[in-house]
C-alpha cells in the first residue's frame, strides 16, 4: 500500500457526485438557483433588521446574526461543489481542504451555540419579562452574539490540526463534496487514541451540550406557556418561539442524521446535501412567514414600493 504523510500530499481529489455523470449540469443548474435564494433570502434579512428601527431588539439582532452565519456555511462548500459539477479537475489543495474543513465544522458549532443563545434570550424574554430590558441591553447582547463564534472557531482547533497532522495512505480521493473529519481520517493509515478521544469529545460537547440546553429551556418555556390563562396571549407567546423551535428541529434532525447514523451508506453524500443547502435555504423563510413582525415590515415596504 503506498504511504505518504501530510508534508508529501499536494492534495486531494473530492469525488462529489462522479457516479452521476448524466445529472451534473441539472444538479449544478439545482444547486446555484438554491444558493442564490438561500443568499438572496438571508442578506434581506440582514437588511431589514438594520433599516427598521423596530426591528433593533436583541430577538432580531441574533436572527440577523443567525443569518450571516447561514450565508457563510453555505458558501463553505457549495461554490466549491459548484466548480466540481462543471469542471473534470475536481482537486483541492492539502491547505485549502484543511480550512474548509476548519471553516465549515467552526460555523457549524457557532450555529449549535447560537441556537441555544437564541433559546435563552426568549426563555429570559418569557419568564423574567420585568428584568429583560435591564438585563439584555445593547452592549450584553453583542458580548452574547460574539460568544458562539469564539467557541465555534475555538472548539474545532485542535482536532482539525491533529486531523492535519496524520499520515495518509491510499488513493487521495475523498468520496464527497467537501472536506469533513470523517471522510479525512477514514484515509489515514492509523489514528491515535488521543485524536479520537478528543474529536469524539468535541463533538459531544458541541452537540450533545446546546441541544441540552434548547430542551431545557424550551421545557420551561412551554410550563410558562401553559400557565397564561388569555388565549390570545398564550398564542402571541408561543409564535415567538416557535419559528426556532422549527429551525432547531430541522438543525438539529438533519444534523443527527448526517454526523450519529453509521457511516458508509451510499446516501451520505445526499443527506449531507440537504444538511448544507436544503435547511439554510429554508431558514429565512421560516422566520419571515411565520413571524408577524417581519411580515409586517415587508407588507409596509411593499405598498411603499408598488406607490412609486
Amino acid at each position: 500500500m503506498e504511504e505518504f504523510n501530510h508534508t508529501s500530499v499536494n492534495g486531494f481529489t473530492l469525488l462529489s457526485f462522479s457516479n452521476l455523470q448524466q445529472f451534473q449540469i441539472l444538479m449544478f443548474i439545482v444547486i446555484l438557483l438554491t444558493y442564490i435564494i438561500c443568499v438572496g433570502g438571508n442578506s434581506a434579512i440582514i437588511a431589514i433588521v438594520r433599516v427598521e428601527r423596530s426591528l433593533q431588539i436583541p430577538m432580531y439582532l441574533y436572527i440577523s446574526t443567525f443569518a450571516v452565519l447561514e450565508i457563510m456555511f453555505v458558501t463553505s462548500t457549495v461554490p466549491n461543489l459548484l466548480a466540481n459539477l462543471v469542471s473534470s479537475r475536481k482537486k483541492i489543495s492539502f491547505i485549502n481542504c484543511f480550512i474548509q474543513l476548519y471553516v465549515f465544522n467552526s460555523l457549524g458549532v457557532t450555529e449549535c451555540y447560537l441556537l441555544a443563545l437564541m433559546v435563552f434570550d426568549r426563555h429570559l424574554a418569557i419568564n423574567h419579562p420585568l428584568h429583560y430590558p435591564a438585563i439584555m441591553n445593547n452592549q450584553f447582547c453583542i458580548k452574547l452574539a460574539i460568544l458562539p463564534w469564539m467557541l465555534g472557531f475555538f472548539m474545532v482547533l485542535s482536532p482539525a490540526i491533529m486531523t492535519a497532522h496524520l499520515q495518509f495512505c491510499g488513493p487521495r480521493e475523498i468520496n464527497h463534496f467537501f472536506c469533513d473529519f470523517a471522510p479525512l481520517q477514514s484515509m489515514a493509515c492509523s489514528i491515535p487514541f488521543y485524536v479520537l478521544v478528543i474529536t469524539s469529545s468535541v463533538a459531544f460537547i458541541d452537540i450533545v451540550v446546546p441541544f441540552i440546553l434548547i430542551l431545557g429551556f424550551y421545557i420551561h418555556i412551554i410550563i410558562t406557556i401553559m400557565k397564561i390563562q388569555n388565549k390570545e396571549s398564550k398564542k402571541k407567546t408561543f409564535s415567538t418561539c416557535s419559528s426556532h423551535l422549527i429551525v432547531a428541529s430541522l438543525f438539529y434532525g438533519t444534523a443527527t442524521i448526517v454526523y450519529v447514523k453509521p457511516k458508509g451508506s451510499q446516501y451520505d453524500k445526499f443527506l449531507a446535501l440537504m444538511y448544507t443547502t436544503i435547511t439554510p435555504l429554508i431558514n429565512p423563510f421560516i422566520y419571515t412567514f411565520r413571524n408577524r413582525d417581519v411580515k409586517g415590515v415587508f407588507r409596509r415596504y411593499m405598498k411603499h414600493l408598488l406607490k412609486q
